[in-house]
């Protein structure tokens, strides 16, 4: 579903296949399956698929990657930014945390990488929070 979310065409099964590392006949088990649950995927064998755009997936559900992702972007932005965007990655920090299931939240709290502190203890000369506005 990720990988048709994040693509601008239609997806083929052999990209699906390939990027899965499945085969295309497990593709097309699967995007029936989905289909047939009234997930909106057009398409067909042969030309690609899409999903709708305004499809409302369930509940967020991260990989450990997606996680680690989040974590070490949201610790940088935390640690370089204006006041508000900083409290603004902690919050963010904070719902992924409360929204994962509780086999993930080791990614969170010991993540593998973590963002390294800035190199310079001077002031940046760029006002971020004007810049934002």
């Amino acid at each position: 579903m990720q990988i048709l979310r994040r693509a601008k065409r239609p997806v083929t099964a052999r990209v699906l296949s390939d990027e899965l590392e499945i085969s295309v006949r497990t593709v097309y088990r699967d995007i029936a399956d989905l289909m047939a649950q009234r997930v909106p995927i057009s398409g067909e064998a042969g030309i690609g698929y899409v999903l709708d755009r305004y499809y409302d997936m369930p509940a967020l559900m991260l990989t450990p990657d997606e996680l680690e992702a989040a974590v070490l972007g949201a610790q940088w932005i935390a640690q370089r930014s204006d006041p508000a965007l900083a409290r603004a990655a902690q919050d963010l920090l904070a719902k992924i945390t409360a929204a994962v299931p509780d086999p993930l939240r080791p990614y969170i709290a010991e993540p593998t990488v973590s963002a390294p502190p800035p190199q310079s203890s001077l002031a940046d000369r760029l006002n971020i929070a004007q810049v934002r506005e």
